[in-house]
């Protein structure tokens, strides 16, 4: 068996930009900011949340929102949110959302 010899000047600067380029696209999908969340819910959330479309709580309505996190809890609110509803499509709008994601959605309507 041969082992790779990366100790050429070529080598080095190719595994350099490879890992360059992986901790930047590790960087930039790690999470959303609060102005993506923001973004986020305007692009995915607002068109039902923010009239009530289709009994969907409103965002801003904290007494409802608060009643909902209390009664179902965020774990299975998430799991709703990911499984969709009736009235709701699975993801809510979100193809790329993680779970950490859906709980600031929902923290981001329930203020």
């Amino acid at each position: 068996m041969r082992l790779l010899n990366i100790n050429t000047t070529k080598t080095r600067q190719v595994l350099s930009s490879s890992m360059m380029a992986l901790v930047l696209s590790l960087t930039m999908t790690s999470g959303h900011t609060a102005a993506d969340i923001s973004q986020t819910y305007n692009d995915s959330c607002a068109a039902c949340h923010d009239s009530g479309a289709l009994n969907a709580i409103k965002k801003g309505d904290s007494a409802q929102w608060q009643r909902l996190i209390k009664q179902k809890g965020m774990p299975a609110l998430i799991n709703s949110v990911k499984g969709g509803m009736i009235q709701m499509p699975a993801g809510g709008l979100c193809n790329n959302c993680s779970d950490d994601d859906y709980q600031k959605l929902i923290e981001y309507m329930s203020k």
